[in-house]
């Protein structure tokens, strides 16, 4: 009897949590869970870290948090950015804190100040209240355009990601995600004056002017076109506009604020560069170069012929861009399919492909809606398992450290 209680009241209280009108609680309770397996995860990695560059064997959670560019944003954080930009033995730009934004260690700095908390547990506190926020938020994203058990198990996949323990390490991935869902929340509201600040914040938190000023543009030529079937009334079309040039304009801010601090036009760039001088030595920035470069790099480390590896690249390209036409991907909007299409061509653009790059593909985010329509308990079963797995796989190959590293995350 009391065991027939006990599952009563259990099943009552899932049924309450997963109640329409109390989406948030059903999505904290995911984020929560999530939280649990990842931080799980960080921790036996941590226990088995030896000596590496940041911390010495065995760290805390905090400290283990705090790796890589964590450190980088630590250093902005207390110091700021240089005004002269380091030089190598060669006489190039060397790696420096120019490549990191500034409103995610500004913020952290404003909550170390606030609390007196130092930087690593002050750094996680910021990305996982913004993890919160986005699952929150990514949860409204999707219920525009899905059920609500579907929107709800594109969260889960959200949280439960393989990169999903990005999200409560010192990065400013989880600010800047929170921000692009809100902006694209607005957009697909056609609030587009709201996007203004959103835009402005997250210009400087994660590179992504340009992208979005893509994808508003092409919202906007797509919204022209179909006029006659979905009013675009002159005050939309303005607005549209101006939130369209305001995020090309921010896609710049950051190159010319750089660039006056230290008097070279070209000090984000050359930093930028300097991250894979290690793999192809230092050059121009040649946009859509980078890909084909990789793909020779590559060729040569996996021993294969490089016109093997461009032609699959091409292939994968072109495969991408047709799936996002497909019957599966329509269900998320066209909205949604033109920031993933945008968002794609911006990392083919200026972005060379190492193991940074799966980091660089959250922003594909609402793809997630397009793996969360199959309503098969043991597919979502099978889909969360993967994730989970993939989250061990992705620790052990770029976050944690092993000896001489070259997976950086």
């Amino acid at each position: 009897m009391a065991d027939s209680s006990l599952v009563f009241g259990v099943r009552r209280a899932t049924a309450a949590i997963l109640a329409p009108e109390r989406w948030w609680l059903a999505v904290i309770a995911i984020f929560v869970a999530s939280r649990v397996v990842t931080t799980s995860l960080l921790l036996w990695f941590a226990s088995i870290q030896g000596q590496n560059a940041w911390t010495g064997p065995h760290p805390d959670y905090f400290s283990f948090a705090k790796i890589w560019d964590g450190h980088w944003y630590f250093i902005i954080s207390l110091a700021g950015y240089p005004s002269e930009l380091p030089v190598t033995e060669s006489g190039h730009v060397g790696e420096n804190a120019w490549a990191f934004m500034p409103a995610y260690p500004a913020l952290v700095r404003v909550v170390m100040t606030l609390t007196t908390l130092d930087f690593a547990v002050a750094s996680v506190f910021v990305s996982v209240a913004f993890s919160l926020g986005a699952a929150l938020m990514l949860y409204r994203v999707m219920h525009l355009v899905l059920p609500a058990g579907t929107a709800l198990f594109a969260v889960a996949i959200f949280c439960f990601a393989p990169l999903s323990a990005i999200l409560q390490v010192s990065y400013a991935e989880s600010m800047y995600l929170f921000l692009l869902i809100l902006a694209l929340f607005w957009l697909m509201k056609r609030q587009y004056w709201m996007l203004l600040p959103v835009i402005a914040i997250m210009s400087v938190t994660r590179p992504s002017g340009l992208a979005f000023a893509l994808a508003l543009g092409l919202h906007v030529v797509y919204r022209w076109w179909i006029r006659r079937r979905e009013e675009f009334p002159m005050h939309e079309r303005v607005a549209a506009v101006t939130a369209t040039l305001f995020s090309l304009v921010m896609g710049f801010a950051w190159l010319l604020i750089a660039a006056a601090v230290t008097g070279s036009l070209t000090a984000y760039t050359d930093t930028e560069l300097a991250w894979r001088a290690g793999y192809v030595g230092y050059g121009e920035l040649i946009p859509f170069a980078a890909w084909f470069q990789g793909a020779a790099f590559w060729a040569g480390w996996w021993q294969l012929p490089q016109w093997l590896l461009t032609v699959m690249l091409i292939a994968a390209v072109l495969a991408f861009f047709r799936f996002l036409i497909t019957k599966p991907a329509q269900r998320i909007g066209v909205d949604l399919r033109l920031w993933v299409a945008s968002y794609a061509l911006y990392l083919l653009a200026v972005f060379f492909p190492q193991s940074s790059t799966f980091r660089l593909l959250m922003p594909l985010f609402p793809l997630a809606g397009v793996l969360a329509l199959p309503q098969s308990r043991w597919y979502r079963a099978a889909l969360l398992a993967a994730c989970i797995a993939g989250q061990w796989a992705w620790i052990h190959l770029a976050w944690w450290v092993d000896g001489y590293d070259w997976t950086p995350p």
